[in-house]
């Protein structure tokens, strides 16, 4: 019997549970660990509450979750309740799936002003993840700025724009949507650093700030490129510009204004104990592809900015560590010594949900090579021992239904759950002992 361990359980982490059924067989146990007592990761806690279908995908990962040969042990810190080292004396292999879930800073003067946070706390305060249910975002206007040209920062900058009425069928969690109904906004700012055609935001989620109750998207049409140039495009850039085409004719009149600031780069954040203002120089793009400043600077009223200009995977004792990459060194997946890192452990914060789908086939490819002499290590049982000594409270998936349970009944009138949002209240809702 083959004995794996896989850390986190997000996409990444069922993916490759997936995988390895399939490349191993009856002969494997894998025992998926989170330090959450909820399963799903990103799912759960970074993918915008209005995308409900998206979310759908957790279902795929239930059947994983419900198999004989997968086990869920949530609760369990890494590091803190058991190392590394710990985990591959009892499992012939550990796969790192812990994702990417620390902002990248902004690096300029200012950033560390109350008011400036990271998408991933943002992201996490309306998601209702614990580590952020406290963050009280300044939303007193009377502008706020997002900085990125992706699509978390539509994400950020549609939540912020939505009204209470648009954010039925969502699972966004009470105290987001009583903080956000309160909001006083009115110029929703997104800078990029580049033109409309270096974007990396999609058509599906550019063509919802066009329908929105109370707020319009507004494109300089000075920005945009000649409209011959589009054709060079690949299809889906080639869509989404001309979303941007779309809102820089149209001239609607909404209570708040989406207004995306192309060639914009911050320089500075500026307030007197808070933020109230981002400086921002003027770009252009040399000859070589590479962004440069104009010198010419201008000044953005604004009480929040949110940085939506990437993740990065936080280190881990004893495991090697790429710091210019921002994730776990590895060779095609195998950090060494049974070790091995999936998803945006492995590859940085790149690719989509189903990315990491081919990515945990090659990673249980390479497991099920690497362990054909496997030794007979304990597993799962060997960790419940060892964690038993150390008091660990272990939630199952048995565990995590319940708690799921609990958050569908408590759920306000056109959601689907209220979720919890302190570890604590999961544990009781499971009837551990918080």
């Amino acid at each position: 019997m083959r004995h794996v361990a896989i850390i986190g359980s997000g996409p990444a982490g069922y993916y490759t549970a997936e995988a390895c059924q399939k490349q191993i067989g009856d002969a494997v146990r894998i025992d998926i660990i989170d330090r959450l007592p909820v399963p799903y990761g990103l799912i759960r806690t970074g993918v915008a509450p209005d995308h409900q279908s998206i979310k759908g995908v957790s279902r795929r990962y239930e059947s994983t979750a419900l198999s004989g040969n997968v086990r869920f042990v949530g609760n369990v810190t890494v590091g803190r309740d058991v190392t590394i080292a710990e985990l591959t004396l009892l499992y012939d292999a550990v796969v790192l799936a812990t994702g990417a879930p620390a902002d990248r800073p902004l690096g300029i003067p200012g950033d560390d002003l109350p008011g400036v946070i990271g998408s991933a706390a943002f992201v996490g305060w309306y998601n209702g993840h614990p580590d952020f249910a406290a963050l009280g975002p300044a939303l007193d206007g009377p502008g706020a700025v997002v900085v990125g040209a992706g699509n978390v920062a539509l994400d950020v900058a549609r939540i912020l724009a939505k009204t209470g009425e648009e954010f039925v069928g969502s699972d966004i969690v009470g105290h987001a949507l009583d903080a956000l109904d309160t909001a006083r906004h009115e110029i929703i700012t997104i800078l990029a650093r580049r033109g409309p055609h270096q974007i990396a935001m999609t058509p599906k989620e550019l063509g919802e700030l066009g329908h929105l109750s109370r707020a319009a998207p507004r494109v300089d049409p000075a920005d945009l490129p000649p409209q011959a140039d589009d054709a060079g495009l690949d299809p889906g850039l080639r869509k989404s510009v001309a979303h941007l085409r779309a809102f820089a004719a149209a001239h609607q009149d909404r209570p708040i204004v989406i207004d995306f600031d192309f060639f914009a780069m911050p320089v500075a954040v500026e307030g007197d104990g808070r933020v109230e203002r981002v400086i921002v120089e003027r770009t252009a793009i040399d000859a070589d592809g590479r962004v440069c400043g104009t010198g010419g600077t201008y000044a953005i009223p604004a009480a929040l900015v949110v940085s939506c200009i990437g993740y990065r995977t936080p280190p881990i004792d004893g495991v090697p560590y790429d710091h210019g990459l921002g994730r776990f060194a590895n060779d095609e997946g195998r950090v060494g010594g049974g070790l091995y890192a999936v998803g945006w452990a492995r590859r940085g914060p790149t690719g989509t949900i189903g990315t990491n789908r081919p990515d945990g086939f090659m990673i249980a490819e390479h497991i099920a090579a690497d362990t054909i002499d496997a030794s007979g290590k304990p597993g799962g049982h060997g960790l419940d021992a060892l964690l038993g000594t150390r008091g660990v409270q272990i939630v199952t998936f048995r565990d995590w239904q319940r708690i799921e349970a609990a958050e569908i009944a408590a759920a306000r009138t056109g959601a689907p759950r209220e979720k919890f949002t302190a570890i604590e209240a999961m544990l009781a809702a499971r009837g551990g002992v918080a």
